[in-house]
């Protein structure tokens, strides 16, 4: 049932206009002022139109326009007035007014604009919706048996409402897989928030996921909607979920059994309908061990558990990486499609990938850009880095001690870093949070020469 949202300050439009709405079988709810109809909106973002006065106690009717259409998925506005002007009238439709419409009120009239405004809205949402489907982030590239299953295990479990926890380390493709099943769920046609767990300040994370009120804490000086209630009725993406600390842990095992929260500062509860998926690059049974991660919220969360393996367990996948992510740059960068010879691709398949998927990616798209001309990518197009270890790499099954392994995954390193800063030890050294000295000794053990 499409809802609409009525802000005047004259009572008996107000009410005229809610018993012509509900004769129409539209659900509608009205307030006096435009402090209301803000603060509704950001508690319940369901209204599909806004009929709204320009004429207003407190702030008026364009001032309210406009912090209307700074909130997410606004609802679409028509401005009403008793004594409206072109210049008004223009300005309004310049804030991202739908329309305008002059009091005294045709009923005829408004029941046509506000059919054509629910339209609106509509069509506006199942675009961006639509380009977030065909976005490269929902599709899996990969023909290796590990992927195959992966897709076949998306395939059966996202037309559900289970709870997902998706494990892989840095880099893998987490949030491509959570992208992925979105799209196949039941909630595709919903909102689908993400939320990094990890670059969220201890003390922000929870006003991040809950909210809070205006006043609440130093430094909140407006009213916020939390993720939890952003993603009602769609799908949360917790991502490095293992990054939350305990008490942001606490928070979130309560809003998942009861379905419902208070913001910060505030002591009103929100009840709300989400899909959690989440994400970890830990291993959550060792932080539970370790006083980390909460036992409990692991179960919650861990009703179907994804698991993304690393690049060096799937390198027969490397090939069609690479040229995929070579079409994805030349159209980004409006290039023609480029090739890639045989000789390349297999030292990009002798290269170990400690960066997995992303590592891949960036350096595809680093040759593209530092080769605007090149028809064909070489061996002599990639990075030292890559080229330089794809030779060298030794197999771990040669490590005859721990000690071997332990430095020659010091050297690989090391060495990797060293190139991502171009050779320059002082940065690279501060990169890996070591003292300029000590990386020159350990690179001296390591039979790394300050050249490299």
């Amino acid at each position: 049932m499409p809802s609409i949202l009525i802000v005047d300050d004259e009572t008996g439009i107000r009410e005229s206009l809610e018993g012509v709405l509900a004769d129409e079988g539209y659900d509608s709810a009205s307030v006096e002022n435009g402090e209301e109809c803000l603060e509704l909106l950001r508690r319940r973002h369901s209204y599909d139109v806004v009929l709204l006065d320009v004429w207003l106690p407190g702030i008026d009717g364009l001032e309210t326009l406009e912090r209307i259409r700074e909130l997410d998925n606004p609802p679409e506005v028509v401005m009403i007035s008793g004594h409206g002007t072109i210049e008004t009238a223009v300005r309004a439709t310049k804030l991202g007014a739908y329309d305008f419409l002059e009091k005294p009120l045709s009923i005829d009239k408004t029941l046509i604009l506000l059919k054509n405004a629910i339209e609106s809205k509509k069509l506006r949402r199942e675009n961006v919706d639509l380009k977030k489907q065909l976005h490269p982030k929902s599709v899996i590239v990969g023909d290796s048996i590990p992927m195959k299953a992966l897709r076949q295990q998306i395939g059966l479990m996202a037309p559900t409402n289970g709870r997902v926890l998706i494990y892989g380390e840095s880099g893998t493709g987490k949030e491509l897989v959570a992208h992925a099943i979105r799209v196949q769920s039941l909630r595709k046609d919903e909102t689908f928030v993400e939320v990094n767990c990890a670059a969220i300040p201890e003390d922000l994370i929870e006003s991040e996921l809950f909210g809070h009120r205006k006043g609440s804490f130093p430094g909140a000086q407006t009213d916020k909607e939390g993720k939890f209630q952003k993603a009602n009725g769609g799908t949360l993406f917790l991502d490095e979920v293992g990054d939350m600390s305990l008490k942001t842990q606490s928070k979130v095992l309560r809003t998942l059994d009861e379905q419902s929260f208070t913001p910060l500062g505030s002591e009103e509860t929100i009840t709300v309908d989400v899909r959690v998926i989440a994400s970890t690059n830990k291993d959550l049974e060792e932080e539970i061990s370790k006083g980390n991660f909460r036992e409990d919220l692991f179960y919650r969360l861990n009703v179907i558990p994804f698991f993304v393996p690393p690049l060096r367990e799937r390198k027969e996948d490397i090939p069609l990486f690479a040229r995929h992510f070579l079409k994805e740059f030349a159209a980004t960068y409006g290039r023609r499609p480029r090739e890639i010879t045989d000789d390349a691709i297999e030292v990009l398949m002798r290269y170990p990938w400690p960066g997995n998927v992303r590592e891949l990616r960036n350096v595809i798209e680093r040759i593209v850009i530092m080769n605007p001309t090149t028809a064909r990518f070489e061996r002599k197009h990639l990075p030292p880095l890559v080229y330089r270890d794809g030779n060298r790499r030794v197999s771990r099954s040669e490590f005859s001690t721990l000690h071997q392994a332990r430095d020659s995954y010091e050297r690989d390193y090391i060495l990797k870093k060293l190139d991502e800063n171009h050779g320059n030890v002082t940065r690279a050294a501060e990169v890996l949070g070591l003292e300029r000295s000590h990386l020159y000794r350990k690179m001296k053990t390591l039979g790394i020469a300050a050249k490299e």
